[in-house]
């Protein structure tokens, strides 16, 4: 039976239905109207059924996706925090890096200053040195070409004495 034919009989019930003398109440055969609202039951089509079930199931899904949205909020509030936390750690971990970086850096231009001036100090006393000791080596040859010089003038000093000696033999001695 179609469902609209059903409701138009509802409606001719309800039209010859007696009024009640107070109000606008009217008095309906109740067998009649229970009659008529199982067809109608049985005349609703599957479709309506199953409508009531999808949705019945809708709201279902939706409060499951509501739940697993929730759920993967959740899930992506954690993990933010995580990575907000590990990308903390590793901005104070690079500071710290560029840290010992600068101050190893700085570590390394002071010993290279301190090595710079050790060597520069290293190599004024070795020069001094070399002049004090090449002062010194020319003093010891002067004074040893000075004593050679004497002995030399000794030795032609006895030279000479000799010579002027064999002179006045040979001009004394008569000549034959």
């Amino acid at each position: 039976m179609d469902i609209l034919h059903l409701i138009d009989r509802l409606e001719e019930i309800a039209a010859e239905a007696r009024k009640v003398p107070l109000g606008g109440g009217v008095i309906v055969q109740k067998q009649a109207i229970l009659d008529l609202v199982d067809r109608m039951r049985v005349a609703v089509p599957r479709e309506v059924y199953d409508a009531r079930e999808m949705i019945e199931r809708r709201d279902e899904v939706v409060h499951e996706g509501e739940l697993q949205a929730k759920a993967l909020l959740d899930n992506a509030h954690e993990e933010l925090e995580r990575r907000l936390v590990q990308t903390e750690v590793v901005k104070a971990a690079q500071a710290r890096a560029h840290e010992i970086i600068a101050m190893g850096e700085e570590r390394r231009r002071e010993l290279v200053t301190e090595a710079e001036t050790q060597a520069r100090g290293r190599l004024d006393e070795a020069q001094q040195t070399s002049r004090n000791e090449m002062r010194e080596a020319d003093s010891y040859a002067l004074q040893t070409l000075r004593r050679l010089e004497e002995q030399l003038e000794g030795f032609l000093g006895t030279v000479r004495n000799g010579v002027d000696a064999l002179e006045q033999r040979a001009a004394d001695r008569p000549l034959s």
